[in-house]
């Protein structure tokens, strides 16, 4: 996260060399600063809500103490540029690497199960200095939305950071050498870096426009903050700030921009974006501010605490968020409550403090100023050794995992083949009761790691429609006279294995149209972009047509309104969805399709509930993991439409009874866990629900399910 600012003596030919800057006690405060809003924010995220701009402020940092060292000794060799890998290898990776690696151990202590395999992959490729790249991907995936925070979420920036690192000494220096050639060193720099700066600004806004959740983590979309502490960097080595007019004011006006930006800027706004203008702008201005005078920010920044914060800034920010993450579950361990309290926080921040302290004097600073790792070979020699570590812990976190899924996974197909189980939903029908089989399945038979993985055919078949929705995949299950459309979002795709078992008892084929978080409906709803909402509905139409034109006899549908309506709230899209949903039905009956609505089912994560997550970390007390009907409802605008419709082409399913049996909202039925996340039914419950669904749909009278 951080740089130092050490100054070669040599500085090539032809280049005049730029007046020392010195050290900046002004960059300790930024640093200190920053960390300190980070901190802030992910403790109390309410009250510190753009806290997360923290981040880019030591990009700006960063970008600028690099490119100051880079222009006084421009690397004028391989040799040179490996020196400069070397010192960031020597800076970072010791205490990096060891946070990582405690991270990991301390996964297996006290972490649930159900969290083993993403975080190993994520330490893993956090290890790689590449984990930026792992959640942007996961970013956009509609079903990684309700996962665990990860412990080291955080490495993020230090990858963005560490990948700036690599490629940056090797363009300023091409820069210098192609100056060199030219006599206009100065000029093949700054227009170099502005080029940068100029090309990943505009790249930014356009890809935060267009997948913002993605443009949050990868680094084109973050090298021009970088590259605006490079331009910093020139205009101080180069023009110098005196010269501009009002120059302490300008760290005053810099200073209470970072901290609007604390405030007024939210997770929900697109960024970074022009948005990140305002850290990014606010932060150079302080940089650039002349720190001479008692009118200027320099006394502020350099005060001994918050010298002391700056210090040891990189280690706070590596420190404190596994904290955040691993304390709850160990607060768990211990029968306490996961919920951090305000002592519980400020525990926390007093740790973080105390372990950076620790950190930096043992770890950071040893390596950096050892005399056996003075040479770069040794230095990348400990590197590739710490790396193969803390990469070999991650995957050996990973192949437990995925041991105890594919365990536990041959264990539930024996119980789901034999027809005299108990197995989940199986123990709700007409006399489980007095089957003896059944009172082994009062225990859980499912490993919470396997629910997480435990999904319909249709995600691995590939019969996702995804964002922006081009793509309209339809896949076939069984091969009966009755053909059966299937449409809707994940939750008419969670109802698919049920259906599998029950395609050759009623004599069906399935053809799927799903759409990950798209509703098919006439009304738009306000999905992240435009292009977004505009190709749901696009893909709405096609679905309508293709249904009541494409030779179906029936269509099972089932949606859960995960966001608003264009333009509307929560209350008012309540309202009007209805009637969105209810012209798209009443073309299927005018085409003369039977349709079954199932209604939505009942929804844990109204409480924040992660079941497989939350089963882990109570499995003796499963009852924290349960809730009422009432508190685990959620609207149902597709429901809401078909029960005001009157045709006897029409029927609707209520399930709610197959989750809440005795009026309790259980995570675990009949030994198996009920949801994979934090809404979708895990394939293994929904095969065992198909008894009670083959008998409701041919209660509807309808003539395909006879």
């Amino acid at each position: 996260m951080q740089s130092t600012a050490t100054v070669a003596e040599n500085s090539p030919r032809r280049t005049p060399t730029p007046k020392p800057s010195g050290f900046r006690s002004d960059i300790q405060g930024l640093r200190a600063l920053a960390v300190g809003i980070v901190l802030l924010y992910h403790l109390w995220p309410d009250r510190f809500v753009g806290g997360f701009v923290g981040v880019d402020v030591f990009f700006v940092i960063s970008g600028f103490l690099i490119t100051s060292h880079l222009i006084k000794s421009p690397p004028r060799s391989w040799t040179d540029v490996a020196k400069f890998w070397a010192r960031r290898v020597r800076r970072l990776l010791p205490a990096s690497l060891l946070v990582l690696f405690l991270v990991g151990i301390a996964t297996f202590l006290v972490a649930p199960q159900s969290v083993w395999a993403d975080t190993g992959r994520q330490i893993l490729s956090a290890g790689l200095y590449v984990v930026n790249w792992d959640f942007a991907v996961s970013s956009v995936d509609y079903l990684a939305a309700d996962n665990a925070s990860s412990p080291v979420q955080h490495f993020w920036s230090l990858s963005v950071e560490e990948q700036f690192y690599f490629v940056w000494p090797m363009i300023i220096g091409l820069a210098f050498l192609i100056g060199a050639k030219l006599g206009r060193s100065k000029r093949i720099v700054g227009f170099t870096v502005l080029g940068i700066f100029l090309a990943s600004f505009v790249f930014s806004i356009w890809y935060t426009a267009a997948e913002p959740a993605m443009a949050y983590f990868i680094t084109p979309t973050r090298m021009w903050e970088l590259a605006a502490g490079g331009l910093v960097a020139i205009f101080v080595l180069y023009i110098r700030p005196e010269r501009l007019p009002f120059s302490s004011l300008l760290g005053w006006i810099g200073l209470a921009g970072i901290l609007a930006a604390t405030f007024l800027i939210r997770a929900d706004m697109p960024f970074p974006g022009y948005i990140a203008l305002v850290p990014v702008l606010s932060t150079a201005l302080v940089i650039l501010a002349d720190s001479r005078g008692r009118t200027s920010v320099l006394p502020l920044l350099s005060l001994r605490p918050v010298r002391f914060l700056g210090d040891i800034s990189y280690s706070v920010y590596l420190w404190h968020w596994p904290l955040i993450v691993i304390v709850p579950y160990a607060s768990v361990k211990l029968g306490r409550s996961e919920s951090l309290g305000v002592i519980d926080n400020i525990a926390i921040i007093l740790v973080s403090i105390v372990a950076a302290w620790a950190s930096t004097t043992w770890v950071e600073n040893r390596f950096r100023k050892s005399a056996f790792f003075s040479s770069s070979k040794k230095t990348f020699g400990f590197a590739a050794v710490a790396m193969a570590l803390v990469v070999a812990l991650g995957l050996s976190q990973m192949v437990i995992a995925n041991n105890l899924v594919e365990q536990n996974e041959d264990k539930l197909q024996a119980q789901l083949d034999d027809p005299d189980s108990c197995l989940g939903g199986r123990i709700l029908l007409p006399g489980a009761k007095d089957n003896p089989n059944c009172e082994g399945m009062k225990s859980l038979q499912m490993e919470p790691a396997a629910a997480k993985k435990d999904k319909s055919k249709a995600y691995a078949d590939g019969c996702w429609a995804s964002a922006p929705y081009a793509s309209k995949p339809e896949c076939t299950y069984g091969d009966g006279s009755k053909h059966v459309a299937l449409v809707g979002n994940s939750h008419a795709g969670h109802w698919l294995p049920a259906l599998e078992r029950l395609a050759e008892e009623k004599d069906l084929t399935i053809t799927t149209f799903l759409a990950s978080n798209c509703s098919i409906s006439t009304l738009p709803q306000d999905l992240s972009t435009p292009d977004e909402t505009k190709g749901c509905q696009d893909y709405a139409d096609w679905v309508t047509e293709r249904t009541t034109q494409g030779g179906f006899d029936a269509v099972i549908t089932s949606e859960r309104q995960s966001t608003p309506l264009d333009g509307m709230d929560w209350d008012k899209t309540e309202a009007k969805a209805p009637e969105g949903h209810k012209e798209i039905l009443q073309r299927w009956i005018d085409a003369e399709l039977d349709v079954v609505v199932i209604r939505d089912t009942p929804y844990p994560g109204g409480q924040d509930i992660n079941v497989p997550d939350c089963v882990a970390k109570h499995e003796d007390d499963l009852a924290a993991c349960s809730g009422t009907p009432e508190e685990w409802h959620w609207m149902d605008p597709l429901a809401a439409s078909a029960k005001s419709i009157d045709s006897k082409r029409l029927s609707v399913i209520y399930p709610e009874d197959w989750f809440c049996p005795d009026g309790r909202c259980e995570p675990v039925i009949g030994g198996v866990i009920t949801y994979f996340d934090t809404a979708h039914i895990t394939a293994t419950y929904a095969q065992t629900l198909a008894p009670q669904l083959g008998a409701r749909l041919s209660r509807t009278g309808l003539d395909t399910f006879d």
